[in-house]
């Protein structure tokens, strides 16, 4: 299975997922007074109120009729806006849908690379900046 976010804004998330020789489309979406989740345009979660709306859904793809079988994804969102004032938009500050064997794809604050601490002052200012000093062998002597 293999996944890959195709919009990432404030109130809209749609992610592309393929699975073997099938392609599905997870959305997410931020209402005035609900979220819900889509697959393939069919709701598959909601969750409603004014504060403390659900983050966390889990999903089955291909299951039975019975409901047994199935490959299980978790989809976790973070919601707090994020402000990218380089591209001048406004999204949600994390995006992470998991596999049973891992993440399929990760996004903002839930990405595990965010987690990592940089190991030298050039790789901080590189990670919370975007400045690149380039490499030492460059520089004059």
């Amino acid at each position: 299975m293999h996944a890959e976010i195709v919009r990432l804004s404030l109130h809209h998330v749609d992610i592309k997922i393929v699975n073997a020789d099938r392609m599905h489309v997870l959305q997410w979406r931020r209402n005035l007074l609900w979220d819900e989740v889509l697959l393939d345009g069919a709701r598959q979660a909601a969750s409603r109120g004014l504060w403390g709306r659900e983050n966390v859904y889990g999903l089955v793809f291909g299951r039975d009729l019975e409901g047994k079988g199935g490959q299980q994804v978790m989809l976790i969102l973070d919601t707090r806006s994020h402000n990218d004032w380089q591209n001048s938009n406004v999204h949600v500050r994390g995006v992470r849908l998991e596999g049973k064997d891992g993440p399929l794809v990760s996004f903002g604050t839930l990405d595990p690379k965010s987690l990592e601490k940089p190991a030298t002052f050039a790789d901080w200012m590189k990670m919370t900046m975007g400045m690149d000093w380039g490499m030492d062998s460059s520089r004059p002597h």
